[in-house]
């Protein structure tokens, strides 16, 4: 690894081996090879026996339908665009600081929606299978992510409480 791959010292608040290893490693392999090949599986639906299915739907399911796809959709972009970011930090086209700003991550994203549109239940149910796997992947990218760039549970920074202890600093409290 090259110094020019590693993260400044003010964006050190991860530990870059950890998220080299992980780019290098079969787990990563597996997940990459996961996450794209659902996005795939998710677009040859929507755009193939998804679309027809939709159009059996009741005005109800055929909203919850769209709003369904779209949210799946954008969830799996997300977990494609940050496989792919993790493979070119390995592959050294980016650097790791980069790939840790906040524009790449998913950690400062929303936890999966728990709120289903009205009409969900009369989803298809290949459409139903897909949201629970897409929900599945992008939970466990997320988990990686806050993993490899924040660190084990409770070793993530706290900007409040990282000003608060500067001013208690500060003023001597």
């Amino acid at each position: 690894m090259t110094e020019t791959n590693q993260p400044s010292p003010q964006k050190g608040q991860f530990d870059a081996q950890r998220a080299i290893d992980f780019a290098r490693s079969e787990l990563f392999e597996r997940t990459f090879k996961e996450g794209m090949a659902l996005v795939e599986e998710t677009a040859a639906y929507l755009d193939g026996p998804g679309r027809a299915a939709s159009k059996r739907l009741s005005r109800a399911a055929a909203l919850a339908y769209a709003g369904e796809s779209m949210r799946l959709t954008t969830r799996l972009m997300q977990v494609a665009s940050w496989l792919l970011v993790q493979r070119a930090v390995r592959d050294g086209e980016i650097k790791l600081a980069e790939a840790a700003s906040e524009k790449y991550r998913l950690i400062s994203r929303e936890a999966q929606p728990a709120t289903p549109f009205a009409g969900s239940d009369e989803l298809p149910e290949a459409l139903k299978t897909l949201i629970v796997r897409g929900g599945a992947i992008y939970e466990r990218v997320r988990r990686l992510d806050e993993t490899m760039y924040e660190g084990e549970a409770g070793e993530a920074s706290n900007p409040v409480s990282d000003q608060m202890a500067k001013l208690q600093q500060a003023f001597g409290r």
